[in-house]
């Protein structure tokens, strides 16, 4: 008789896409030591498909857990297992805040983002890794970050600006991004940009499409530390999800950056939230029918609650009202002809059963044809998917690999 096979990895962990999705991130983490398997395993083992509300309690949960687990470890001495408790406690509060567009009570939105951000600030201040936090100016405000440093000390040295997506968290950009920088001897900045989780939460401000407004007063800020830090012939920048349109765009203005990597490549923001609404609805916004629009889309919202909790999650940081304005802010995101003007030598991770954004990292080279290499990720490497979530030691190496040579 054949043995059964595993199917784990083929099947998924749920039926529910977005539960599946944020599983196999969680358990690609662990490489970096966000997050741990057996932790999320035992998570997962009494939530079923559906299951919104039990979903949000376990990640919460176990966020707290941890964090109290750090605090522990801190009052005992130990520095290093208190930084590695809060690093994993944030990304798993990081979970239970977007997991709040599923649950009946909105109230718990900001307190469990304090949570979170408390565990990643308390993982800073625990971490062996010298870490600056920083304020960059912007618009006459300024925008958060911290400047991580490896080897002890801020000398000048190849840095790596990290560009955050719609909704991930600051602690699964250090580990999708950040810790593979760090090891190989980068100095990282991650920030929260305008829309984006402290920006958004704490400060409501919205996204924007023209995030060369964003990225050059990073590139100002960083270039001007001290005067010597930094050259912009060792200055990288790195767009993990829905950053993977924000830096084409910004790179089509802003041409001091030495090379680019975007994972994956996005031309069209506006696709991932096509493929949702019914063609014949889509059609009405097309034709400017907008009152129809909004009287159609309102009426399946009220035959689901689930449905209309995430719509509005979803568009809370692009700041329009209603659901015609919302979509038609949704479509400015996008490259169109600016594409053609990026001189920044640009690396577009293509991963196999792209679920977001399908076909657009090879339309991004199509648009871009002089400065972009396409990798291409396979199910075969066990790394499919939006991000290749599970194959994330396999990202840094041709990721990092491709940035060596481009900054050497």
């Amino acid at each position: 008789m054949t043995p059964a096979a595993h199917r784990a990895f083929s099947e998924g962990f749920y039926r529910s896409d977005d539960f599946d999705y944020e599983v196999r991130g969680l358990l690609g983490h662990a490489v970096h030591g966000a997050s741990d398997v057996g932790e999320v395993l035992a998570a997962i083992s009494g939530i079923g498909d559906g299951d919104h509300e039990g979903w949000f309690r376990a990640w919460n949960e176990l966020g707290i857990a941890l964090t109290a687990r750090g605090d522990e470890s801190v009052a005992a001495g130990h520095p290093l297992s208190a930084a590695q408790s809060y690093l994993r406690a944030s990304v798993y509060l990081g979970v239970a805040v977007n997991a709040v567009d599923g649950v009946k009570d909105e109230s718990v939105l900001l307190p469990t983002f304090r949570a979170h951000r408390a565990a990643w600030d308390a993982f800073v201040d625990n971490s062996p890794i010298t870490t600056e936090r920083v304020a960059i100016p912007y618009e006459g405000k300024e925008l958060p970050g911290y400047l991580f440093h490896p080897g002890g000390d801020a000398a000048p040295r190849r840095t790596l600006i990290v560009v955050n997506g719609s909704d991930g968290s600051i602690a699964s950009a250090w580990a999708n991004a950040g810790v593979g920088a760090v090891q190989r001897g980068y100095s990282v900045l991650l920030f929260d940009g305008p829309g984006q989780q402290t920006q958004l939460f704490e400060e409501n401000t919205t996204f924007r499409f023209d995030w060369e407004a964003v990225l050059t007063p990073v590139v100002d800020f960083l270039l001007g530390l001290d005067g010597t830090r930094l050259a912009a012939t060792r200055l990288a920048v790195y767009g993990i999800s829905q950053a993977g349109y924000w830096v084409p765009r910004a790179l089509a203005f802003e041409h001091r950056i030495a090379a680019a990597v975007v994972d994956p490549g996005v031309v069209d923001v506006a696709a991932s939230w096509h493929a949702s609404i019914p063609k014949a609805l889509l059609k009405l916004a097309d034709q400017g029918e907008s009152e129809k629009f909004d009287r159609d889309m309102a009426l399946g919202m009220k035959l689901s609650k689930d449905t209309a909790r995430t719509w509005a999650f979803r568009a809370r940081p692009y700041g329009a009202d209603g659901y015609a304005a919302t979509l038609a802010e949704v479509r400015k995101y996008s490259l169109g002809e600016v594409a053609a003007d990026i001189t920044t030598p640009l690396l577009i991770t293509s991963p196999e059963d792209e679920q977001f954004w399908p076909g657009q990292s090879q339309r991004l080279a199509d648009l871009a044809p002089t400065v972009s290499t396409v990798v291409p990720f396979t199910a075969a490497d066990g790394a499919n998917f939006h991000c290749q979530p599970m194959a994330r030691l396999l990202t840094d190496q041709r990721v990092f690999d491709w940035l060596d040579e481009r900054l050497a």
